[in-house]
């Protein structure tokens, strides 16, 4: 198929034949990562502006990587590094950006529905790295491709997530991805943490760990955002740790061969204990390195690299 997306800003926009495509995609641009020269020259010439206006290390370096190994010229700005600190406001910032002809913006925000007005402002393509609460469709993307290299696809397939799902862009993503794609999601979370109508995204609420860890294919931990909630949801991390940390004794609940997932960073011994991070079922690593080629699909694919290759 010729992928037609100018933009990748949330999952809710893409069809399940597009997810499919992308991860497909992806899969193929793994293989760079793992040559002596991890280089390839599918994108010498295109520039892409890396626009955070948050604070991200896995993030940012892995479309930072993702650019270098398809051979773009990458450039980065912080909002300390930004005249947004002197008052410009982003329309102005974005419209500066655009000027100097960059091919792809990848922008992190904390508003939601920032990634989504700045595409409305500039012609050139925009991904969307997590606006606010809203969406992180590339953390949803290699979740998912992380999870279909273990399981081989979604039909079916129980996934728990459990953590800050108010807060948590990455949840809302994965609810509405893994759903259209055929799994089961489940989530779990202290009464302050879960907003109301969450289910009509397409997932079943657990009223306890317990029940929402049983039998599940995969469990996907999600970190407190304490920069967010303002003033902290439940009494304390330990209280919390008790009752939604997963331990070795809470993972023995899940299928034999579940999965372990993280979107990181991690509060080591408050939502996920050090033995189950660092255990045999984890791939929370696995999560970053396919991050990388998951990246670098986007980027070929909105810099046209599927009308290309019809073309060819």
């Amino acid at each position: 198929m010729r992928f037609e997306k100018k933009d990748i800003l949330d999952i809710e926009s893409l069809s399940r034949e597009e997810i499919t495509y992308i991860l497909d995609t992806a899969r193929g641009m793994k293989e760079i990562s793992q040559r002596a020269v991890k280089k390839v020259p599918t994108l010498r010439g295109k520039t892409i502006v890396l626009f955070f206006q948050e604070p991200s290390t896995r993030t940012k370096m892995s479309f930072e990587l993702a650019g270098k190994r398809l051979s773009a010229d990458t450039v980065a700005i912080s909002k300390s590094s930004s005249s947004i600190v002197k008052g410009e406001t982003l329309r102005d910032t974005v419209r500066t950006l655009e000027s100097m002809k960059p091919d792809i913006i990848v922008m992190r925000h904390s508003s939601s529905g920032a990634a989504c007005q700045v595409a409305k402002w500039v012609k050139c393509s925009v991904i969307n790295a997590g606006d606010g609460t809203h969406a992180h469709p590339s953390q949803a993307l290699l979740d998912m491709m992380t999870i279909q290299e273990e399981k081989g696809g979604f039909e079916d397939l129980n996934v728990s997530i459990v953590g800050d799902i108010s807060h948590s862009r990455v949840a809302r993503s994965n609810i509405i991805g893994l759903s259209r794609m055929g799994a089961k999601v489940t989530i779990c979370a202290p009464g302050t943490m879960i907003p109301v109508g969450i289910e009509q995204m397409g997932c079943t609420v657990a009223r306890d760990m317990d029940t929402c860890v049983a039998d599940a294919d995969v469990v996907m931990m999600l970190r407190i955002q304490k920069e967010r909630q303002g003033s902290l949801l439940f009494p304390s991390e330990r209280e919390y740790a008790t009752l939604y940390g997963l331990n070795p004794a809470r993972l023995a609940m899940a299928a034999k061969d579940a999965l372990v997932m993280h979107p990181g960073p991690l509060n080591r011994g408050v939502e996920i204990s050090t033995r189950v991070a660092d255990g045999e079922q984890s791939l929370i690593l696995d999560q970053v390195t396919n991050g990388v080629a998951l990246r670098m699909a986007l980027f070929y694919l909105v810099a046209g690299g599927s009308k290309n290759a019809d073309s060819n």
